[in-house]
């Protein structure tokens, strides 16, 4: 039993590419396969879910519903095209299986919701009405009532919605708002991540160092982790001297009175300070990625469950080209860095790569890859 809760099954029943895909997901973990397997589906499965569970309605976790559709699906004889989609979160509650339908044609809503641990049903919800924009839910209260009924939005995801539906006055009303948190606390510790180079070559304005899902702001997240984690800031300087062309002594930065954060490497005697926008894209999406693992989420532009402290919360990183434009000294280095990092248990890796990452990976002690080859 996980400690803090963790997503450790990821199922794509009907989506996209995938039927009846069922992923098991350790701290590291890569998706590999050629173009067009898959591997971008699955993070956007796994980022919808995270989203849903931090509060997002049915649009903003889907902004393009009809493209997860499964591959030549049918409709019904009432025009009805969908998908499905589940998780397993482990932790204090055991684990937790949560699944989701979602209708997205014509007419995108949530038609069922399940929610369960070792068998037993703790929420379910389906459409009853196609005229009403709700779902009729009913979960686990327990003595002399047995189960509640009442209806839940259509476009939000209900187990979200328990803890603020659920009073928690009889044993089985408890059961269910601890699982219901421990799904939500594992969805919302979620920080998908795409270094884009091209926009962290200019200087950034200061602001309050919480670094982007694009890591655009990777100057000004510098200017902080220097100041105020300065163990961590040493960890990012060490693996830069792997990943970075030329000699490096460290990182610093350039903050004027008034003006943008400039992130330079320092080469020590060997000569002046490189500006970061000199750096090659490979070098930028090393750093900004090695950043993301030796960090955590208090440096992350994103929301985690204030209810709990983050020493209690397991931090999963989703990438999309884990090893995009990385040379294979930068690839082994990052991939020793999430090592480090995951064993810890405070983050965990969910990565799509390349075939030569892929390679290295399945030889890695620690590392579990996904092939998603045809």
């Amino acid at each position: 039993m996980h400690q803090r809760p963790v997503v450790t099954e990821l199922r794509l029943s009907a989506f996209g590419a995938h039927r009846g895909a069922v992923f098991a997901l350790g701290p590291v973990t890569l998706l590999a396969g050629p173009s067009g397997s898959g591997k971008s589906q699955v993070l956007a499965a796994y980022g919808a879910l995270a989203a849903l569970g931090a509060g997002a309605t049915l649009e903003g976790a889907f902004p393009d519903p009809r493209g997860r559709i499964p591959d030549r699906a049918l409709p019904d004889g009432q025009g009805r095209r969908g998908f499905r989609i589940g998780c397993t979160v482990d932790g204090p509650a055991g684990p937790v299986r949560l699944d989701l339908a979602v209708q997205a044609e014509p007419t995108l809503r949530i038609v069922g919701e399940r929610l369960a641990v070792d068998g037993r049903i703790l929420l379910a919800t389906a459409l009853r009405d196609p005229g009403r924009r709700s779902v009729q839910a009913s979960w686990l209260t327990g003595g002399a009532v047995g189960v509640t009924r009442a209806p839940l939005p259509d476009d939000r995801l209900g187990t979200a919605l328990l803890p603020l539906r659920v009073a928690g006055a009889t044993a089985g009303q408890r059961q269910v708002l601890a699982a219901a948190e421990q799904v939500v606390v594992a969805l919302r510790s979620v920080f998908p991540c795409d270094p884009m180079p091209e926009r962290m070559r200019a200087p950034v304005p200061p602001g309050e160092g919480r670094l982007l899902g694009d890591c655009a702001n990777l100057a000004d997240v510098l200017r902080r982790t220097r100041h105020e984690c300065g163990t961590r800031h040493a960890l990012l300087a060490a693996a830069a001297r792997t990943g970075c062309a030329g000699p490096v002594e460290g990182l610093d930065v350039r903050v004027p009175e008034q003006g943008p954060v400039t992130a330079v490497l320092d080469r020590g005697r060997a000569g002046p300070a490189t500006e970061l926008g000199r750096l090659g894209a490979g070098e930028l999406r090393f750093l900004a990625l090695s950043l993301v693992l030796l960090t955590g989420p208090g440096v992350l532009a994103m929301d985690p469950a204030a209810e709990l402290l983050s020493a209690q919360q397991a931090l999963t990183v989703l990438a999309d080209g884990f090893d995009r434009d990385l040379d294979r000294r930068q690839s082994a280095e990052l991939l020793r860095l999430a090592l480090l990092s995951c064993g810890r248990g405070h983050v965990r890796l969910l990565a799509a790569v390349g075939e030569g990452a892929a390679e290295a990976a399945r030889v890695t002690p620690g590392v579990a890859v996904v092939d998603l080859t045809p």
